[in-house]
């Protein structure tokens, strides 16, 4: 498996790598669990919204860049250990907008949560200079 690591800092802390532009891993380890012993929510949050986003961000045409509006998430349970994948696709997209679904599944096949999620779409004009860059290596 050729896996990518972190694009950024938050990504590489949380320990996410890239499978492909849909498909991002993590190993739980200490750091990730809540007070309660469990995976904290956030983690499959942030899982979902890097999984959407370098999904969309391969599929954009030339100059337009992409930002969250609204992801809604479903847990349907949660691990302790192991590792955990999300997978996310494009539902739908126009010029402006692109709705995505996601899962969220534990290394043994469970499911963890689902999500639905939507991405503006712009031209990076709009960004007025302040574009750090893609948000996915570009080789993944």
């Amino acid at each position: 498996m050729n896996e990518r690591p972190g694009i950024d800092g938050l990504s590489r802390w949380l320990g996410i790598r890239w499978e492909s532009p849909e498909r991002v891993r993590l190993t739980i380890r200490d750091e990730l669990i809540n007070p309660a012993g469990l995976l904290a929510g956030p983690v499959a949050f942030a899982m979902i919204d890097y999984s959407m986003g370098s999904a969309l961000w391969g599929q954009r045409e030339s100059g337009e860049r992409i930002a969250t509006i609204s992801i809604s998430i479903n847990y349907v349970q949660t691990a302790r250990e192991g590792d955990v994948l999300c997978t996310s696709a494009i539902d739908r997209r126009n010029d402006r907008i692109a709705v995505l679904s996601s899962r969220v599944e534990h290394e043994d096949g469970r499911l963890l949560a689902t999500a639905i999620g939507s991405f503006a779409i712009f031209p990076a004009e709009r960004l007025g200079g302040h574009e750090r860059g893609p948000t996915v290596p570009e080789d993944a």
